[in-house]
């Protein structure tokens, strides 16, 4: 690669940067998050109301009913042997430190 391909390869890759940056800075200074979140209160006090309403007329009332439960898994395979990995680290750690402490309590015992 000569130095004029390098330089716009940085030059377009600046221009991104720049770009999702900008636009990510507007969506926060717009108050698109803010929006979000209130739009889930307002969601939560209609189903306050809801529930209210049906305490009043004397319905027997649920509470999964009214609330949305949303348990989202965000597992996938690299994150699945990521875990394995640091499960079966541990393990190995833990039996090194252990077997260690033996060898070092004999040592002192003697």
């Amino acid at each position: 690669m000569n130095h004029d391909t390098q330089n716009k390869i940085f030059k377009y890759l600046l221009l991104i940067s720049f770009i999702t940056f900008f636009a990510l800075y507007l969506s926060q200074s717009a108050g698109y998050y803010e929006y979000k979140n209130s739009k889930k209160v307002a969601l939560t006090n209609e189903q306050i109301k809801q529930f209210e309403k049906d305490v009043n007329n004397g319905k027997n009332v649920d509470i999964t009913k009214y609330i949305e439960i949303n348990n989202k898994d965000y597992q996938n395979n690299l994150s699945k042997m990521g875990l394995t990995i640091s499960s079966n680290l541990e393990k190995v750690v833990r039996k090194f430190i252990s077997e260690s402490f033996k060898v070092l309590a004999k040592l002192v015992g003697e």
